[in-house]
């Protein structure tokens, strides 16, 4: 299991920074908040691309993939009842995916709990059915470009579209691409499943759905910041045979960013050390 740093931590620093940090603490790669690239990063140019990827490369780290794709440019939604904002917002992401791939990445997480909100005077239904509209159009064009598009379980103080590993695998079952996935969240796992979060990852890591990990304390600071055990955690990954990237994503930065991601990367390495 390789360990990635979630670049939003250290966004108030330049890249070239964000990168020389996260190699020093032992992170492997970067997983890329698109709207810390700018305000539209959809529209970045080929220059502008090949230049993130060499100086992630030239610190020795990957892009290992994007996530809170739906940030930037504003007034995206995939479940507005406007098919005009859906539209766009589907262009949007089919411009994210080739950018992940153009990075080196190799998957895009779908949180955006404001963007896949149920509209007033809507019903869930009608937000679901147009929610698994967008993710069967997102996996299509993830296919084309060879990366993965995993849907994300979020608490239900987020959003009421997608909450369980059960409801996001119903959906990846449904329309039944191996490029689209979901994702187990530790902190939303932590707030929100029945089960705990090794439990979730003997269940569904075996049956192929399960495509990302993101770790963070259900408190919403890093990993091992808070009550939640994340020995167990890895545990579960390396006996169900869990080989890809683990990234790092706190949102309460204690005592800051750059604090968090050490304290993270400490705590973290130590446990995957000591399962080697």
């Amino acid at each position: 299991m390789k360990l990635a740093l979630c670049n939003e931590v250290l966004a108030h620093l330049p890249l070239e920074r964000q990168c020389e940090l996260a190699a020093a603490l032992g992170y492997d790669g970067l997983e890329i908040a698109p709207f810390t690239l700018g305000d539209a990063p959809h529209r970045l140019a080929a220059s502008e691309i090949a230049r993130v990827r060499k100086t992630v490369e030239s610190f020795g780290l990957a892009v290992t993939g994007l996530h809170w794709l739906l940030v930037a440019p504003p007034g995206l939604s995939v479940t507005d009842p406007d098919a005009r904002i859906r539209t766009r917002t589907r262009d949007v992401v089919a411009q994210l995916i080739a950018l992940c791939a153009e990075l080196g990445g190799n998957v895009l997480v779908h949180g955006s709990p404001k963007q896949r909100g149920i509209a007033p005077g809507e019903d869930h239904a009608t937000a679901l059915a147009r929610l698994r509209d967008f993710l069967a159009d997102a996996a299509r064009v993830a296919e084309a470009h060879g990366v993965v598009y995993c849907i994300e379980p979020l608490g239900r103080t987020e959003t009421a579209l997608v909450n369980t590993v059960a409801e996001a695998a119903a959906l990846v079952r449904e329309i039944g691409r191996s490029s689209l996935r979901t994702m187990i969240d530790t902190s939303a796992a932590g707030a929100t499943e029945t089960q705990s979060v090794p439990e979730l990852i003997d269940e569904w890591l075996p049956t192929g759905v399960i495509g990302h990990v993101q770790v963070n304390d259900p408190n919403r600071r890093a990993p091992g910041q808070g009550a939640m055990r994340f020995a167990p955690i890895f545990a579960a990954l390396q006996r169900n045979g869990y080989d890809r990237t683990v990234a790092v994503e706190p949102f309460d930065y204690v005592p800051d960013g750059a604090g968090a991601a050490a304290f993270a990367a400490g705590y973290l390495r130590g446990i995957r050390e000591s399962l080697v």
